[in-house]
Parts: structure tokens; C-alpha cells; sequence
């Protein structure tokens, strides 16, 4: 693919560094002066702040270059990856939000504890770190390919330098910083979406001649993909939205409930046109460049822009880049802040807030050492969904089924559901079963036969 001459990545790289600095300014402005502020952003956050920070992710980079991808790959039929999460928030709400936010938890992990009692909650809390880890993988991989693409430098270098920059977001901003900052990054994010698609349309001639020139499946509702994994895509958005770190975070951020839910029907309405406007976007770059390799579904219009919006549109995948990274990170540094680092060292709330920057520090650079062997975005993306998945099944059982909240279970059934579901997705989801299947089925199997074996009574929850 071709790349832009030296002065034309000259200005997209002073572009992306005026952008930085702008965001590292606002960033040191805002802030978290304290450890309330810098996990749940002193429960001050409005709805609308709140709701944009819960989508970060879903649209984020790993989503907007992988759904990009798959629907070069699998036709329109890829948009549903994000469309699925416009169901999901407004169910959360309903469902969930209020109970999680009256918990006065931050963590998922510790939302369980109050049901089922230690043992599970460490359990839930190393699968959370373990999928939130692959998830900034993932963000890593895709943006480091729009990097590559317009830097001329290789993947490793362009991942290293997300890194650097993402960390300094989140660990020194925290979440109150990282809220505020993340408007910015997503209202440059969704403009630079909708230029690349009206770039796109007008390099096709709009839609007709691509569903004339196209097989039918580019343009049918369920595409190469098929309608088992589209239904994987709902129940793993649902899945992961109902139990995922920086979700529980950030409705726990906002001043009340009633604020908590209001933000989680703001989330869902930005995925609607991201949605549609990528899975056009994949399909126009198989139409033009059908010998393209497919991870560059998105970046390869930027060589049909000039250089200024070009760069724009670079500055808004690296915006999408920082919300996504930044709020995963995030949410990983509290789990282990809350669930191991507190329990046992018992420091001060200053002794806190130095621990957790420093943590971050270290949680900003873990995935670089697995950037290279990240395999197609989408199908990682959704694998990090089905361990989540997991962990709301158990969630849901023992808020609305006591009747089955035996502590063993509920620990036996994570474990079982982790091991299973990364073995599944290793081999290639065997016999055509997504492995978002067998992490619905696995923890409540596993809860049952533990109530039907009469396991319950001897593994009450501990306090």
C-alpha cells in the first residue's frame, strides 16, 4: 500500500502532536487530585459525560479498524459487532444499572463479593484483567496499523508509541480527567468515521455500484458471517456491557441512578451510526481494493484525501485509539488496586493514589509484548466479550437467583467457563460453535449440577 511522502507525514505528524498536546493540557487541568477522584471521578460525572465514556470502547479502535475489516472480509453483515451494543446498553440499564450503582461498588469483582464472598471475587477479578488485557491487545494492534500506515514505521514501534502516550492519559488524568478528555476524543473520533466514509462513497459512485459489482452477501443481513455468529455478537455485547470493569466504573461515576441509567441510553445511541458507517466503509475498500489486505480497510482511504484531512482523519483514529486504551487500562489498574493491592497493604488514601499511577504505569505497557501474535481484531474482540459473558451470568444468578448462589459454584463455574472458552477459541470454535456459546452455558451448568449434588449448603457466601 502506498504511504505519504516525507513532507505529507511530516504535517499528519504535526497535526497528531498539536492534538496531543491539547488533550495532554486538558488532561493536567482536570486532573484527579485524590484517590475518589481518580477511580470513580467523586461520583460528580453527568450522564452525557458518562455515556460517552461507556461507548469509548465498543467503537474504540480495535472496534472501528476491526469491524472495518471484517466487513471487507464478510460484508455489511460485520456492522452488527456494534449495532449489538446499541441493544445492550438500554438492557443494562433496565436490568442492572441501578442495582450495581445503589451496591456503592466500583468493580465488578466487588459487586460479586457482596453476593458470593472472596474466593469468587478474585476469581472474576483475574478473568476481568485477564479479557481487559486482550482487549488493549487489540486496541494496540489496530491502532499501531493506522500509525504504520501514514508514519512509515513499522507495527512494534507504532504500538510502542500508543503506549507512551495512552499511559500518560489514564494514569496521570485518572478517571476524572479521562471522562472530560474522552469527549473530545470522541467527537474528533466520530467526524473522522464520517469523513472516511463520505470519502469512500464518493470514490464508489455511492452504494448501487458496489451492490451491483459485489456478491449478494456483501449487502445481505447476515453476510459470510452467519446468523449464529451475529447472535454470538448480541449475546457477547450483552454479556460483556452487564459485567465488563470500566462499565461498572463509569456508571458509578455519575451523581445518582436515575443518572447511571440515563447514560447507558446515551451509549447505545452513539453506536447506531458508527455502526453502519464502518460496515460501509469495510465493504467500499473490498469493492476498490479487493487484493488489499483486509486489516487495512480503514486507513487505506487516507491516501485517496489530501494531506490536511488526512491528517485529521489520523488525529481521529488516535483519539479513538487513546479512549479505548485509556479507559481499558484504567479499568484493570482499579481491579488491582481494589482487589489485591488494598486487602493486603492497607495503605493510606495518599499511599493509594501513588500506588495506583504507579500500577498504571506498568498496566499502560503489558500488552506490547503480545501485539505480534494478536490474531483477526473482530474474532479477538469477541473472544474478550465471551470470558465477560462468563462473569455476567454468575452476576445475574446471584442477584436474581439466590436460589443457586452457592459460593463453590459460582467460583467453579468461572474457572470452568475461562478455561473452556480460551481452549475453544485456540482450536478454531470447533463444529462451527462460537466460543461466546460455551461461555453462556458453562458457569450456570456448572452452578446447576452443584445445586443438584447438594454442594450449596456447604459453600455459603462468605462476608
Amino acid at each position: 500500500m502506498d504511504t505519504f511522502g516525507v513532507a505529507g507525514s511530516v504535517i499528519i505528524v504535526t497535526m497528531v502532536v498539536l492534538y496531543i498536546a491539547l488533550t495532554a493540557w486538558l488532561t493536567a487541568r482536570s486532573r484527579s487530585r485524590n484517590a475518589s477522584e481518580f477511580m470513580v471521578g467523586a461520583r460528580s460525572l453527568p450522564a452525557v459525560v458518562v455515556g460517552v465514556l461507556m461507548v469509548s470502547e465498543f467503537v474504540g479502535a480495535k472496534s472501528t479498524v476491526g469491524t472495518a475489516q471484517a466487513a471487507f472480509e464478510s460484508g455489511m453483515a460485520a456492522a452488527w459487532a456494534v449495532l449489538s451494543a446499541a441493544v445492550g446498553f438500554p438492557l443494562f440499564g433496565l436490568v442492572l444499572a441501578r442495582k450495581l450503582y445503589n451496591s456503592g461498588e466500583y468493580t465488578i469483582s466487588g459487586a460479586i463479593f457482596q453476593r458470593y464472598g472472596r474466593s469468587t471475587q478474585l476469581i472474576v477479578s483475574l478473568i476481568m484483567i485477564y479479557a481487559l488485557l486482550l482487549v488493549n491487545v487489540g486496541n494496540y494492534l489496530s491502532g499501531a496499523a493506522v500509525l504504520a500506515t501514514v508514519l512509515k514505521v513499522e507495527l512494534p514501534w507504532a504500538a510502542l508509541l500508543i503506549a507512551i502516550v495512552s499511559t500518560f492519559y489514564f494514569a496521570w488524568g485518572g478517571m476524572k480527567s479521562l471522562a472530560y478528555v474522552n469527549i473530545w476524543h470522541s467527537a474528533v473520533k466520530y467526524l473522522g468515521v464520517l469523513v472516511v466514509l463520505a470519502v469512500a462513497l464518493t470514490l464508489t459512485g455511492g452504494i448501487q455500484p458496489m451492490v451491483s459489482a459485489l456478491p449478494a452477501f456483501y449487502f445481505s443481513w447476515d453476510g459470510q458471517i452467519g446468523a449464529s455468529t451475529i447472535v454470538a455478537f448480541f449475546i457477547g455485547n450483552v454479556g460483556a456491557i452487564f459485567s465488563t470493569q470500566y462499565i461498572v466504573q463509569a456508571i458509578s461515576s455519575t451523581r445518582s441512578a436515575d443518572a447511571a441509567r440515563r447514560a447507558t441510553f446515551i451509549a447505545a445511541a452513539l453506536a447506531v451510526p458508527i455502526g453502519i458507517a464502518l460496515g460501509l466503509i469495510g465493504v467500499a475498500a473490498r469493492y476498490l481494493y479487493p487484493d488489499l489486505r483486509s486489516l487495512y480497510a480503514l486507513p487505506i482511504f487516507l491516501q485517496s484525501m489530501n494531506i490536511y484531512l488526512a491528517g485529521f482523519v489520523t488525529v481521529s483514529l488516535v483519539a479513538a485509539i487513546f479512549a479505548a486504551v485509556s479507559t481499558v487500562a484504567l479499568a484493570i489498574a482499579s481491579l488491582v488496586v481494589r482487589d489485591f493491592y488494598l486487602p493486603y497493604r492497607r495503605p493510606t488514601p495518599e499511599q493509594q493514589f501513588r500506588a495506583t499511577r504507579w500500577l498504571a504505569l506498568a498496566i499502560g505497557f503489558v500488552p506490547l509484548l503480545f501485539v505480534l501474535f494478536a490474531p483477526g481484531l473482530l474474532h479477538l474482540s469477541f473472544f474478550t466479550r465471551a470470558l465477560r459473558l462468563s462473569i455476567s451470568v454468575v452476576a445475574i444468578i446471584g442477584l436474581y437467583l439466590p436460589f443457586f448462589g452457592g459460593n463453590r459454584g459460582a467460583t467453579c463455574g468461572l474457572i470452568g467457563a475461562a478455561l473452556t472458552t480460551t481452549v475453544w477459541y485456540l482450536l478454531g470454535n470447533p463444529y462451527g460453535i462460537d466460543n461466546m456459546y460455551i461461555a453462556l452455558v458453562t458457569p450456570a451448568l456448572v452452578i446447576l449440577v452443584e445445586r443438584v449434588l447438594g454442594w450449596s449448603g456447604s459453600s455459603a457466601r462468605r462476608r
